[in-house]
């Protein structure tokens, strides 16, 4: 089976705390928007302390074109996408001219040539490398770009996937938009970055900590394409996102979860690894009172959503580095991350300490 050799990820130098965006949103929203400040209880609830922000807090009440911030997104991200691959590959001890593929993972930004090409000519990385860019599955890109690295690991057992997910979600920010997404978005989304390498069969090593894949699944469900998405406007991405998407998961993610793993003879209890991606506090308040799982198996997701904000799809990669980080139990490892579509995937993992 193939599995996950290194992951990286980045902490921006503009990281922000929560109540200082919240005092900048106050400010810049009061003027035109009548309801701020019965609004504003909104930065508190989501239980976020700090955000991980690519640019300095002043940048968000500026104004800029869409071109310029599209133009930041290119720069941003290449920049950090590099220094993500390089920790990556470096804690791996594996050599840039081993990647046999990269898979890049964005909904916040447009590049073409896509951002892989850039990456790849900047790193000069080998000219025959695999290139998949995936751009458009939101939150859900990151399990389902680890599930397409290690389907083509399974595929190729000399493999060696480089996997990017890089979502700059503050620069998408819309300063004369004030609807309430809008206004839910500024509370709440943030920025990432982060690396994984995973490789063949014939690439594993013995006798160190293994993360293997198992399977993965895909799920859109019917008549949802409204829940969560993108409005593009001539000012940039409008955020769209439905209040019911915490029912959604209420009334499917049991179920789900439980089909998924019937094809492995597993149940629920067999999960000792929960990498959930947060979504937000009622999100994680859906999937714990759906599962009814014992203890806090959404530590690390919680964790990490307080460190960082929701940094869309590279989120639940910061979850799964956080498990490298600090420690997995022995067994199996469920990942899961929902998206527009409205859509859910899966991946379950074999986990064992060495």
């Amino acid at each position: 089976m193939p599995s996950l050799k290194a992951i990286s990820i980045i902490d921006f130098p503009h990281k922000t705390e929560q109540q200082k965006v919240k005092q900048g949103a106050k400010k810049l929203f009061a003027p035109s928007f009548p309801q701020v400040e019965r609004m504003m209880s909104a930065f508190d609830n989501t239980e976020i302390e700090t955000r991980n922000f690519c640019k300095p807090l002043d940048y968000y009440t500026a104004t800029h074109s869409f071109q310029e911030q599209n133009n930041d997104y290119i720069e941003v991200t290449l920049q950090y996408a590099i220094e993500a691959i390089e920790k990556c590959l470096a804690s791996s001890d594996t050599s840039k001219d081993e990647i046999t593929d990269i898979i890049f993972v964005s909904t916040t930004g447009l590049a073409t040539p896509s951002m892989d090409a850039l990456i790849l000519n900047k790193m000069k990385l080998n000219q025959n490398i695999n290139r998949t860019p995936i751009f458009g599955l939101g939150c859900a890109g990151g399990v389902a770009g680890f599930a397409k690295a290690n389907i083509l690991a399974t595929a190729n057992p000399k493999a060696a996937v480089l996997l990017v997910a890089a979502e700059l979600c503050s620069l998408t920010f819309l300063k004369n938009d004030f609807s309430k997404s809008n206004f839910i978005g500024s509370s709440l989304f943030s920025d990432g970055v982060a690396a994984c390498l995973i490789t063949g069969n014939e690439k594993l090593q013995e006798g160190k900590n293994s993360i293997e894949f198992i399977d993965s699944q895909s799920k859109l469900y019917y008549d949802s394409l409204d829940v969560m998405g993108w409005d593009f406007t001539d000012d940039g991405f409008k955020v769209l996102f439905s209040r019911n998407i915490p029912d959604i998961i209420s009334a499917n993610i049991r179920q789900d979860i439980i089909s998924f793993l019937q094809k492995h003879q597993l149940s629920l209890d067999d999960i000792q690894n929960f990498i959930f991606h947060p979504g937000g506090t009622k999100v994680l308040t859906a999937y714990e009172e759906a599962l009814q799982v014992e203890g806090d198996f959404l530590k690390n997701t919680r964790q990490v959503m307080k460190d960082n904000g929701n940094m869309s799809s590279a989120t639940v990669l910061y979850v799964l580095e956080r498990f490298v980080s600090t420690g997995f139990d022995d067994g199996y490892g469920l990942m899961i991350s929902m998206g527009p579509g409205f859509s859910s995937e899966m991946v379950l993992l074999q986990m064992k300490n060495n």
